[in-house]
């Protein structure tokens, strides 16, 4: 692939010189695996170059430069040899191997698209000759770069990229004279182009290179390629009296499916009959006609007109302009011979292309005909369009997909152009367009349609009138039938061909938002689902999704298919209702199936079918919030609230937990029928928190209050993840989530499962910590008696992450986790391991434990990324930053906070916003680069103001704060930052480490301003709480230069003292000891 290179975060990197290069190149041609040192001796000194007197001490004294390049983890040590310590997908040769089989896989499968894709990708990697660091080994990837770029031009002459291809088959016959696979290409490249007798000629010479090179004739594909060519020499001047085809030049460009029709001319060439289905309006037609023109003998048959099947022979008859006819106006067709019998004796000694066009609604006759004439006429190739397949032997059934986007926008360019003349100008408007297209499926004809539109409307203005899209799309051509000038006939045309049953189950379906299964499908129909389901997969009125590995076939209705069932289903009293009934229930069981599955080994098949069921979820709760049915409504809510917390779908949650709890006020209040878009939040009728306030003890119980006062456990947890601190604590918040969490407090099964078992965390939300412990202590209890080992684990997890973030010597933390980590693995819940994981780091790094604390956090974000926990990611990205920082390696965590920033900002993670911009201010200040820290700074603290950031975290954005302010006004100006800082870290109970921290640099700043008792005392008060875990390494150096400033200034008796005095202080003496060093001296008056 060239010489070797090392790639680092897309940043390529020459490891060294040719000797380091071949030994790079030798590992990793053997990725993961060991080589021992004799063959790497032998790789690395080939041939006539003599490897050293000491070769393998020089072998490893090359490794260790080597590890020096790419790191030393990349070059593992084994018995008797080296390991490169990466996998194939690591290795360019390798990733170049596995995509050119996936090309020629495709190509051989007639995907000449996806050839083209996976083989472009595959050559862009090439960048010079193969391993040239190790040419010894270069023959079989030579071989392979060959065999892609013949597969890349044979795809890219079946997508018509004929012309590009010549000049490079020459080159590449130059090099290769003895190729036969690069001449066949080369003679069907210019008989693509026209260019028949240059074809002959190329024919000659490959014949006349192989006999006088080899002295053999050309294989079989040369030979059949020359019998082709002679065959359509002898075409061109055949009788002018025999008629060549009937397929008419059209009056408007073919815009798109440039690949599909490369595939549909090759495909017509390989089978001898091609159904194209699709939905009406797709291009069936249009795609037919294209892969018809310019054959030879190809006719097309227009069934559309016809009114009984009988019709079809001497319709066909007809289009191929023989004489016989049928007459089709009477009441009785006449005949004047068996016109199968015509056809049968007119094209069996032709070949010949028959197309016939919209066989749907004489699927059977068309059937029929199609099977006698391919059974009799050998030379006959058949394609079809229809809605549903032929169902005959052989047949070769191809899907017309919608346009894809690209495709759609430029039909829809190429359509204006001719509806306006100023087509440029409205196009500006890309987004419009873009939601166009979007909205119509990709279906050409609806995009043509609203193309027309262009003359009276915007393309804004037209697709925000799309929920309309009947009325609006009704301007067609004149000349086409009438079942294509508008949508609704279209779409009526496909209707009208269904039975009964297929109707309804259609109607029924139309309740589904975002596809369905066909246990779903049985769920909501009322009819044999899965025989009334293919029957619509079959008419192109329902798309079947192909199904990954392991998953179910899913099913969907386009947008257009889906309005128009809608509107049917509104034609049938109670059926719509019936049915979104059974949708409901529906949704609601699958999610209360998968809620407890969700925190166990179980939770990602669940997690999958859930993110994919989102849609329709969100359609039955808005069903049942409109339908006023609190209980339903609530019910399902409340079972996905789990999964809203884990996948970062909060402020959601949210929103409907919230719309659930107004209901249920609603209803108290009198007010049954609630509006479709839920109640005003400012209607008191909808005021949930003033309605739970208003319950006075002694009054007795709702009959859904325990439902609802689970829903609002459920809603609070979601709603102080994502609102800002300040808007959640007024008195009445307070009393409301009081009295919540004292609901759950009493204890019993309610309150040890999700979510009563989250009630002590209740205290964090609104500053009412109190006993928080002991309120931990009850929850753990509780949950040993009436939970299971997830419901143990988790209380354990809060209680061991309260203890380390509140003040105090912490306790029984390093017992509860362990327990944690034991049962979380046993459950096999990866959120709550990845939990245990990140709080096992975060005491590794309290005890400067960095490589322990990295492991832990590297396996939690694995495990928070394996079950999709996305929002946690960011922050656990970022304490790797933090690890690096504290180990002094500023140019690493530079680099991961980059990393950490961009999962944050793709998450929307605001909390995590905050800490990287913290992180990355505290950097810029230890590079006394003040601008740039102040800059981060204001940035962190301005995400801060819209997250919900815990005391630790801005007790550190104000101890950045005060740092940055040192730089730009001195240690006097900081001081009283600090001060304030620490004030606020014991009023909110921070955890002792926190207070070592910031006193710590409050000390060092006394320090600076020649306080050097004071300073002294902030040290002992800071090393008390401390206790025996180490200083991080960016606050050490300034602490012990404060230690050294004092012991000196004071003498080791006063020192000895003053550390004494503060080990003794209590918090609030240590902010008063702050508080006093932060005021300003006393002015001495000025003598006049």
């Amino acid at each position: 692939m060239g010489v070797a290179q090392t790639e680092d975060h897309g940043t390529a990197a020459s490891p060294g010189g040719p000797r380091l290069r071949a030994l790079l190149t030798a590992l990793a041609l053997r990725p993961g695996d060991v080589v021992t040192s004799a063959t790497l001796i032998d790789e690395v000194w080939p041939g006539d170059d003599d490897p050293p007197q000491d070769a393998p001490a020089a072998l490893q004294a090359l490794v260790g430069r080597l590890r020096r390049t790419v790191g030393k983890e990349a070059v593992a040590s084994a018995p008797g040899g080296y390991r490169l310590v990466a996998t194939r997908d690591d290795v360019d040769l390798y990733v170049f191997e596995r995509l050119v089989r996936r090309g020629t896989t495709a190509l051989g499968h007639g995907d000449a698209a996806g050839a083209a894709r996976h083989l472009d990708e595959a050559l862009a990697l090439w960048r010079g000759p193969a391993l040239a660091d190790l040419p010894g080994h270069a023959a079989g990837p030579d071989a392979l770069h060959l065999e892609a770029t013949r597969a890349r031009i044979e795809a890219g002459l079946r997508l018509g990229d004929a012309h590009d291809a010549v000049p490079r088959l020459r080159e590449l016959i130059t090099a290769h004279p003895y190729d036969e696979t690069l001449h066949a290409l080369l003679i069907g490249a210019l008989r693509a182009t026209g260019r028949d007798a240059d074809a002959l000629a190329a024919y000659e010479n490959v014949r006349r290179t192989l006999a006088e090179g080899l002295g053999t004739d050309p294989g079989p594909r040369l030979r059949a390629l020359h019998a082709e060519l002679l065959g359509a020499r002898g075409a061109e001047h055949a009788p002018a009296g025999e008629r060549r085809g009937n397929i008419r030049p059209r009056l408007t460009t073919f815009v798109g499916r440039e690949p599909e029709l490369a595939a549909l001319r090759d495909e017509v060439r390989r089978a001898r009959l091609v159904t194209l289905t699709g939905p009406g309006g797709s291009g069936k037609t249009r795609l037919a006609e294209e892969a018809a023109a310019g054959l030879d003998q190809a006719w097309l048959v227009e069934l559309a007109p016809l009114d009984r099947p009988e019709a079809v022979p001497g319709a066909v008859v007809n289009a191929l302009g023989l004489r016989e006819t049928v007459l089709l106006t009477g009441d009785r067709p006449t005949v004047q011979d068996d016109p199968v019998a015509l056809l049968v004796e007119y094209c069996a000694p032709r070949n010949q292309l028959l197309v016939l066009d919209n066989c749907e609604h004489v699927i059977g006759a068309a059937a029929r005909l199609a099977e006698t004439l391919l059974t009799r006429c050998p030379g006959l190739t058949v394609l079809a369009t229809s809605r549903e397949p032929l169902g005959v032997p052989g047949e070769s059934v191809r899907p017309v997909e919608p346009l894809a986007p690209d495709q759609a926008r430029r039909l829809f360019a190429a359509r204006a152009s001719a509806a306006r003349p100023d087509a440029d100008t409205v196009l500006r408007d890309e987004e419009a367009v873009a939601e166009i297209c979007r909205r119509l499926d990709g279906l050409p004809l609806a995009i043509e349609l609203a193309a027309a539109r262009l003359r009276l409307l915007t393309p804004r203005e037209i697709a925000d009138r799309l929920d309309d899209r009947f009325r609006l799309l009704t301007s067609g051509s004149r000349t086409v039938l009438p079942r294509q000038q508008t949508l609704r006939a279209v779409v009526d045309w496909s209707w009208d061909l269904l039975d009964e049953a297929e109707r309804t189950m259609l109607r029924e379906l139309s309740v589904f938002a975002g596809g369905w299964d066909l246990a779903a499908a049985e769920a909501v129909g009322t009819g044999p689902a899965a025989e009334l389901v293919g029957a619509l997969v079959d008419k192109s009125l329902v798309v079947a999704d192909l199904a990954v590995e392991g998953a179910e076939m899913r099913y969907r209705l386009l947008e257009t298919i889906h309005e128009y069932a809608e509107e049917r289903a509104a034609e049938v009293p109670g059926l719509r209702a019936a049915a979104e009934r059974a949708h409901r229930a529906w949704a609601r069981a699958l999610a209360e199936e998968a809620d407890p599955q969700l925190r166990s080994a179980r939770q990602l098949p669940y997690v999958s079918r859930l993110e994919t069921e989102h849609d329709n979820i969100r359609a039955a709760l808005e069903r049942s919030l409109t339908a006023g049915d609190e209980e339903e409504a609530a019910s399902l809510a409340l079972a996905m609230g789990w999964f809203w917390w884990l996948r970062n779908y909060r402020h959601e949650g949210v929103g409907w937990l919230d719309r659930v709890l107004r209901l249920g006020a609603a209803l108290d209040a009198g007010r049954p029928r609630p509006e479709a878009d839920g109640l005003d939040r400012g209607d008191p009728a909808a005021d949930h928190v003033g309605a739970l306030l208003a319950v006075r003890e002694g009054d007795p119980p709702h009959p859904l209050h325990s439902l609802r006062m689970r829903v609002r456990m459920m809603h609070i947890l979601l709603t102080f993840e994502t609102t800002p601190r300040d808007g959640l604590l007024d008195e009445r918040v307070r009393r409301y989530v009081r009295r919540v969490r004292d609901h759950f407090a009493a204890g019993g099964p309610e309150a040890a499962r999700v979510p009563g078992l989250i009630w002590p965390l209740t205290a964090f939300f609104v500053d009412d910590q109190g006993d928080v412990r002991g309120a931990m202590d009850a929850s753990v209890a509780n949950c040993r008696v009436h939970g299971d080992e997830w419901d143990i684990a988790a209380s354990l997890m809060f209680r061991a992450h309260a203890v380390v973030d509140l003040s105090g010597t912490p306790s029984g933390f390093d017992e509860d986790l362990a327990e944690a980590r034991v049962l979380s693995r046993r459950v096999g819940d990866r959120l709550v391991e990845a939990q245990v994981c990140s709080a096992f780091g975060e005491a590794a790094m309290a005890r400067g434990h960095y490589g322990e604390a990295r492991a832990e956090f590297t396996e939690a974000l694995r495990l928070a990324e394996e079950v999709g926990a996305f929002a946690e990611a960011p922050f656990l990205i970022a304490r790797l930053a933090e690890i690096a920082y504290r180990e002094g390696d500023h140019a690493t965590a530079l680099g991961v906070l980059d990393e950490a920033g961009a999962a944050a900002d793709r998450y929307g993670v605001v909390d995590s916003q905050a800490f990287v911009l913290m992180l990355r201010a505290g950097l810029a200040v230890v590079e006394e680069d003040y601008a740039r820290a102040r800059a981060l700074w204001e940035a962190a603290h301005e995400k801060c103001l819209r997250g919900t950031p815990p005391p630790q975290f801005l007790a550190m954005l104000g101890l950045v704060d005060a740092l940055v302010t040192v730089g730009e006004s001195g240690p006097r100006e900081a001081l009283p930052l600090l001060a304030d800082t620490v004030r606020a870290a014991v009023e909110e109970r921070c955890a002792d480490l926190v207070l070592a921290t910031l006193v710590d640099s409050a000390a060092g700043l006394s320090s600076d301003l020649g306080e050097h008792a004071r300073a002294v005392r902030l040290l002992g008060a800071g090393g008390h709480w401390r206790g025996d875990r180490p200083r991080p390494m960016p606050d050490r150096a300034h602490a012990e230069r404060a230690e050294a400033a004092a012991l000196n200034a004071l003498g080791g008796e006063r020192y000895a003292a003053e550390l004494a005095a503060g080990a003794a202080l209590a918090p609030r003496d240590v902010v008063a000891e702050l508080e006093a060093a932060g005021r300003p001296a006393p002015r001495t008056p000025t003598r006049r």
